[in-house]
């Protein structure tokens, strides 16, 4: 029992963290205290606090205590979904990339048939986590058409966003379909994200398709909801009585604000997520 214990009052700090409600620099309330509010020993305590350590969220200071970790130092990742595509190629290029595997199989009867693959067709698979700041939040499992895939190198998808090196290829890319939903780390993404086997994740299914229909990449994404999210802006259209809500195509957005002021050379300043992170 007693690790659930810390594992509930780990996630009820938290959220109070992530929520703003304990700001950057604020000091948490001692052991005795959490222990006495939460009716739970100080070794309960200890062992949520060391699951926010781990994770960067708080900081201890021998001798003065438990701090909310400034991780505004993390710039969080905010994805464009009403520009799929050229977010895709301007993530990869403001963004750190670690190639896990690459090399050439017999794709999963699910994804050939979503490529449009022929029986007996390979396809170029590979495994890589982004990093942002040096800390990662993707793990990304990509297949793509064999005969595209021998169009670039291993050294080159470790160097350069995929979706530039298809285009690379003479391959336009046209449309993309994705469906968005929640799952739990299994061990090696939760080891690539440095996190804790179970951890809620986003996951992301994309396929992209040249104009014939044909489809050039399929991408299975897992993101860390605290390092990254999804964005949309919404306009409202339509005769009254009928009226509804869609996404504004390159609507011109206010002012956005960094969690950090610093933005590298040529990269998009990101929005700091708000209660609402679609996430919505």
């Amino acid at each position: 029992m007693e690790p659930l214990k810390a594992r509930r009052i780990y996630l009820l700090l938290r959220d109070r963290i992530v929520a703003g409600d304990l700001p950057p620099g604020g000091r948490l309330p001692g052991e005795p205290a959490l222990a006495a509010e939460h009716a739970v020993s100080r070794v309960t305590v200890r062992r949520a606090l060391d699951l926010l350590e781990k994770e960067g969220l708080v900081q201890r200071k021998p001798g003065s205590g438990t701090f909310v970790h400034d991780s505004r130092s993390v710039r969080p990742i905010v994805a464009d979904l009403s520009n799929v595509l050229s977010h895709l190629i301007d993530m990869g290029r403001s963004t750190d990339v670690k190639l896990l595997s690459f090399g050439y199989v017999a794709p999963p009867e699910a994804i050939g048939e979503s490529l449009g693959l022929k029986p007996g067709e390979r396809v170029q698979r590979s495994v890589r986590v982004r990093l942002i700041d040096g800390e990662p939040f993707s793990y990304l499992t990509t297949h793509v058409p064999e005969w595209l895939g021998l169009t670039y190198s291993e050294a080159e998808l470790a160097a350069r966003p995929l979706l530039e090196l298809i285009e690379r290829s003479g391959v336009t890319t046209e449309r993309a379909t994705q469906a968005i939903n929640a799952t739990l780390a299994g061990p090696e993404a939760a080891a690539a994200l440095d996190l804790e086997i179970g951890s809620p994740l986003l996951t992301l299914t994309r396929i992209v398709y040249e104009p014939s229909g044909r489809g050039v990449e399929h991408l299975h994404a897992l993101y860390r909801p605290d390092r990254y999210s999804f964005h949309m802006d919404l306009v409202r259209i339509g005769d009254d009585g009928e009226r509804r809500w869609s996404p504004a195509q390159g609507w011109p957005r206010a002012a956005t604000k960094a969690k950090t002021e610093k933005n590298k050379p040529g990269e998009k300043p990101t929005r700091t997520p708000r209660a609402i992170k679609q996430r919505s």
